[in-house]
Formats: structure tokens, sequence, C-alpha cells
């Protein structure tokens, strides 16, 4: 070849898989043979092979070249992957409309999609190239698997340009899949080769997903869909139908059965449509999802801090099987919750076997009449929990008795205490069942995230009578964990070195890892957020006069008075916890058995605060809409709360400032009718660096055509109403 000729070759070969991967797996138009694509990618990889300076990051031989993983890191998401609010009835999906007509009027639109049964994950690509993959996680964070998503043919590792160009930052939402013949394909192979079977496409997605060697994930016929923008640098297209065709234009494949809807009525006749032939789709799916198409309209309704209001997933029914009920099991949970199981004859649902189901509570056992041995129909709630939803009648054949809740504690032996329809072991931490429980709930992933101390290791070390108590888990030594079966010296130094490791943890790690009634994930990030020590909660916790407690508590009574406000009141200060919540925090902390493992445990674990560069702007709601250039409006708020504001998603009287950048949406339509200060980009920067002092109202934003009538697009003072 002439000088450079290698170069061009290369360049021109990566051009030609780019164009035809992308006809291939956006456009469904192939134009050449499989035998010549594959021509063409063994010729740029000789050239790459004995030219290495011509290999680039994203060319398509480079999909498979990382070394295996100790771990994967873990990373925050650009923007939170929420849940969707969902249902199987009509009834749920009529008031979401509902609700959606009332906030915005008649004249809206919809988009109704299928709703994939796969792996989420959040696909970066900064100047067009990929830059991470991260699995969905807690919905915040989750785990980098860029290079086993380099794996897959379908996503390319540098975006398409010909007819739109590249932002510089683009965040995506991406279902990963297996595709069903795929799938019994795979199957095939690993019963072939004396190795188990995966349970079903979902599975057998999540689990390629996450090997640490990408090498195993390439072997794996994993595909892709791309349905959502997460974050973009830029202006965002205007709807979710241009939203779906920018993804095309990119180079990213979108599901071919979305389309446009305007009413409950078509949004019904879609999903009987693509439900009667949900068994001939070549993927699997367990329902449709509906999207408000307006993105504006989208900010104008917002959003809670599980799932977008715009949004609803509308489930199929649940599959059913019958099958026979052999036993019912009283289970003890960490809370102390004694819930009947139900063991029964294997059977299988939807592609999963399933051999036992949660009865709840003992009045729903009363309620069905479920007995041992009894023919029962099970179903699979939302194509994914299993329970038990009848019983069938079998003339003739005689019945065992009615199952009734054992008196006492089958772990510990304590009397057991019914309170409503549960009831409860009361023994709180010497109950081994709870006690496993407990140290199984603070190593867990959202808690110390300790390495190795999952259910069955917690189990082990409290029958074996290694832990005694929740705080002996600190004082574990390798020496004595390889006395146990299943240890070896490598496990166990790795389990003593990961709990050493977790003595210091973010605040809300320690707070959420205690396993205090009412506080999830999300109200333990609220929690160290406004806190910002565990003391200052604590004492939180306790400010006031003393709450009811024991029997006085259970019958209602008050306890005598006392100085202040009734315990707990602080609490309610924080976003999402109310009186009942703050309540039932202050009464489990005020239990003498809990704060004495709670003073050991403060003892050996240092809860480190989340970062504050400040409190400047302490106290301040903010509300950001529209793009900005010089961040995302992610990072801005994280730069906001860093300085002590609240970033909220709804105007409302409450609002300290309204930040509008490019396309800013009804939001801004909202604050100018409340009289909420309104910034540009410049004020935003401006208060960032100097403070809410040095601000004055940022006067030339337009005014809307035509102000909304009052109550029109809802009360504007309830900050949580669409």
């Amino acid at each position: 070849m002439s000088p450079g000729g290698p170069e061009r070759r290369a360049r021109a070969l990566r051009r030609a898989l780019r164009h035809h991967s992308y006809l291939y797996y956006v456009r469904n138009q192939p134009e050449i043979s499989d035998e010549r694509f594959d021509e063409m990618f063994r010729e740029l990889k000789a050239l790459e092979t004995s030219h290495a300076e011509l290999v680039t990051p994203d060319s398509p031989t480079q999909r498979v070249g990382a070394e295996p993983l100790d771990a994967f890191e873990t990373i925050e998401h650009t923007a939170p992957m929420l849940s969707l609010d969902s249902s199987a009835d009509v009834e749920p999906l009529e008031r979401f409309d509902e609700r959606m007509r009332k906030a915005l009027g008649d004249d809206i639109a919809y988009v109704v999609e299928p709703k994939l049964d796969g792996a989420s994950i959040e696909l970066v690509y900064e100047s067009g190239r990929l830059s991470r993959a991260v699995t969905r996680g807690d919905g915040v964070r989750g785990e980098g698997v860029t290079e086993n998503i380099r794996t897959i043919q379908s996503v390319p590792l540098r975006l398409r340009t010909a007819d739109r160009e590249a932002p510089p930052l683009l965040a995506l939402r991406a279902e990963v899949i297996m595709r069903v013949g795929d799938f019994e394909a795979l199957n095939a192979r690993l019963l072939k080769s004396d190795r188990p079977p995966f349970a079903n496409p979902r599975n057998a997605a999540a689990g390629s997903l996450r090997q640490l060697d990408p090498r195993i994930t390439a072997a794996r016929p994993l595909d892709i869909y791309v349905y959502d923008i997460l974050a973009i640098d830029g202006r965002p297209p205007a709807t979710q139908r241009a939203t779906l065709e920018a993804l095309r234009e990119w180079g990213l494949p979108v599901n071919e059965r979305c389309r446009p809807s305007a009413d409950v009525g078509e949004i019904l006749a879609f999903q009987a449509e693509i439900e009667e032939g949900r068994d001939d789709l070549e993927y699997e799916i367990d329902g449709i999802v509906i999207k408000l198409d307006d993105i504006a309209a989208r900010d104008e309704v917002g959003e809670t801090s599980h799932h977008p209001r715009w949004a609803f997933a509308f489930k199929f029914p649940p599959r059913k099987e019958v099958t026979r009920l052999l036993h019912i099991f009283p289970s003890v949970g960490r809370t102390g919750v004694v819930t009947p199981i139900a063991f029964m004859r294997p059977v299988e649902l939807g592609g999963v076997t399933v051999s036992r189901a949660n009865l709840h509570n003992r009045e729903e056992v009363a309620r069905k009449d479920i007995r041992e041995g009894d023919r029962v129909r099970v179903q699979r709630a939302g194509d994914v929990i299993p329970q038990v939803l009848e019983r069938i009648e079998e003339p003739g054949r005689e019945r065992a008795e009615p199952w009734v809740m054992p008196a006492e504690c089958p772990s510990c032996g304590a009397l057991l205490e019914p309170r409503g329809p549960y009831t409860f072991c009361p023994n709180l931490f010497a109950c081994p069942a709870q006690l496993a429980g407990r140290i199984q709930h603070l190593g867990s992933r959202h808690a110390l995230d300790i390495e190795g101390l999952g259910e069955e290791t917690a189990n082990l070390l409290v029958r074996q009578g290694v832990i005694g108590r929740v705080p002996e888990l600190f004082e574990l030594e390798a020496a004595k964990l390889m006395e146990l079966e299943g240890f070896a010296e490598k496990s166990a130094t790795n389990l003593v070195t990961a709990i050493a490791e977790a003595r210091t943890t973010e605040l809300a790690r320690f707070i959420y890892g205690l396993g205090i009634p009412e506080i999830g994930v999300t109200v333990a990030r609220e929690l160290a957020s406004h806190f910002l020590s565990f003391e200052a909660f604590r004492e939180a916790a306790a400010a006031g006069k003393e709450a009811p407690a024991g029997e006085a508590a259970a019958a209602g009574e008050e306890a005598p008075a006392g100085e202040g406000a009734p315990a707990g009141e602080a609490l309610q200060e924080v976003d999402g916890i109310g009186p009942l919540m703050a309540e039932q925090i202050s009464a489990f902390l005020a239990r003498p058995e809990v704060s004495a493992v709670v003073d050991e445990l403060r003892a050996c674990v240092e809860p480190v605060p989340p970062p504050r560069a400040g409190d400047t702007l302490a106290g301040l709601r903010i509300v950001l809409t529209g793009g900005l250039e010089s961040m995302s409006r992610s990072e801005a708020g994280k730069k906001l709360e860093a300085l002590g504001a609240k970033v909220t998603s709804s105007v409302s009287r409450q609002t300290s400032y309204v930040v509008a950048g490019e396309n800013p949406g009804r939001k801004l339509e909202r604050a100018q009718t409340l009289g909420v200060e309104i910034l540009d980009e410049a004020g935003l920067l401006k208060l960032l660096s100097d403070g809410p002092g040095a601000l004055s109202p940022f006067e030339d934003v337009p005014a809307p055509d035509e102000a909304p009538e009052p109550g029109a697009a809802g009360d504007a003072s309830e900050p949580d109403a669409p």
C-alpha cells in the first residue's frame, strides 16, 4: 500500500462496518450479506493487528478487549433511573389519565410502548462515543458494566452523525434483553455441558450482564433497545416521538412497536393487540408503558422520589397455574413479623419454576380458607412475585384442619404477639431469625455493603453461635471463620477485610443499615442530608416529651407530660416524613435494647456525612427547568444541594427560585403565575458563587402567550400534586 494507505483503508472499513450495523440493527434493512460483513471485519482486524497505531477505542474490533475485573465499580447515574407506577387493572390507568387531563387539559397525547422484560441500563455517550454503561442498581447508582455492554453488537460504540449531530453529553435509558430463541439455544448449550440453565430470558440477560469477565458476556446472545433520554447537554427533542426518531438517527436500536395514542380507549386497544400476539414475539414483555408525549408537559406534572407522574405501566394479567399446597410454615423475618409461607409442588409460571409463596398473614390464610393438602391456583403477581390466588374445590376429598399461627416463635420460642392481622416476635435482637436478618441487612448493598455477607453466611454465623449480637460482627476473626463449613483461608480473610473497610461508611448507609421501621434508602438519604450527623438525627428522634411506651402506647394512652413537643416532631422537617412515620422511628430508637445495640454499633462504625460545600443556600427550595449550557440539570442540582438547597420537581408558593434555561416548559408559566422569582443561567451561576444576596430577578423571560386559568393546571400550592 502507498503511504497512508493502511490508515485510509482502516477508516473506510470502520465507516462501512458502522453503516451496515446501523442498517442491520436499527433500520432492519441490511444491504450486504453476513459473509461480506464478516469479511470486512476480518480485514479491519488484520490491519489493526499489523498496525497497532491504527486501533481506536470505538473500532468495531474493540468490543472484547478488556481483562476480567475483580469487582464492578459503583457509579452514580447522570440522572435518577426511577421505577414506574403500575397496575394490571383498568381503574388505576383511568385515574392516571384523569390526573394528566386535570393537570394539563384535554389536549394531550401519549406514546405507548411495549414494557420490555430485561435488565435496565444507563448508556452515557460523551462527544458521540460510548463512555460508560451502568446498571440501574437502586435508581441513583449502579454497577459499571461498560466493557460488558461494549460486547453487545447492537450497541454503537460511536453515535451516527449523518442525520443529527451528537451532543457533548447524552445519557440514555435502555433495556438489555435476550431473545427467546437465543435463550433456548443458550440453555441447550448449558445443559449439554452439565451446567444449570437459566430460569427465563430476563435472568439470563441480567446474569450475563454482570459477568466480571467480558469474554463470557460476549459469548451470550444479548441485544438492547433504547427508549429514553435521561440527560442531554443541548436542546432535547420536544416529544417522545421525536426522541425515538432522534435515537434512531444516532444509530441506536429502538423498538418498532411504539405508537401514539390519544386516550384510554386507544391504549386498551393497543394493550389487547400486543397481549394477543405476546407469545409470538421474539422477546419477553410483561405489559405496556404509557408516556406523555410532550416533554415540557412532563416537567409540569413532575415526579415523586419513586416514579415519574407522567408515565404508567399497564401490566398484563398475571399468568396462573394449578398445584398442590404441601405445607404452611411460619417464617420469622428481620423485623419480627411472622409470615405464613406456602410450600407447594413445583409448578412453572411464565418460564419460572415456583415452589413457595408468601401467604401474608394469618387473617389472609383464614379468609381464603387455605389448608395444607389443598389444590390451589397460583400466579405471579406482575409476572414476578408468586402468590396463592385461591383454593380449588375437590368434592369428596377430606381436608386438613384449618391452619393456625403457633403461639410461640418457631425460631426462639418467645410468645408471639398479634398486632392487627399480623403476628410479631417481640424478641427483637435475641431471636436467631431476626438477628440473622438484621446482620444481613446491615451488610447489604444499600447499607454497609459488606461483600460476602449474604443470607447464607448470616444464617451460618448465627446458627453456629459465632455471633450472638449484631455488634459482634465487627469482632470476627479469620481463624474463627475458617472453622465453619464453606470458609477457606481466602474467603475468611476477604470477609474480615470487607467488614474492616465498612467501619467507615456514608451516614445514609449507616442509618439505613440499622433497619429502623419506615426508613428505606431514600428516607435515609434525606435524613443524612438534613441532619449531617447521626447524633443530630438521634437527638431529633428523641426531642420533646417521652413518647407513649409499652402497653400505654398500644392502648393509645399518653405518657406523663413533659416539656417540649411530641417525640420525633423535629423529624417532620425532613421531606417525606409525617407524624406517624416520625412517631414509629422515635419509638423504635427509644427502646432500651435498640439503644444499647445502636451505641455499640456507633462505637464500631464511623458514619461520614454527605459532602457539603457550605450552607449558603440552606432553606432555599429551587426548581430547575429547561436546558443549561454550562452544565447539565443533574450537575446543577448536585451543586445546589451541596450548598444546602433543596431541589424539587414541582413549583409551589414555597419555591424560592425557578431556574429557567432553554425551552423551560410550563414550570416557568406556573412560577410567573405564582410570582416565584425566576433566574436565568447567569443568575444560577451567581447564586452558586455568591449566594442569594447577590441576585436580582431575571425579567427577560418572555411571558406565556396565554396564562392558565386559576386551577387549570392543578393546585399550585400543593408541590406533590400533578
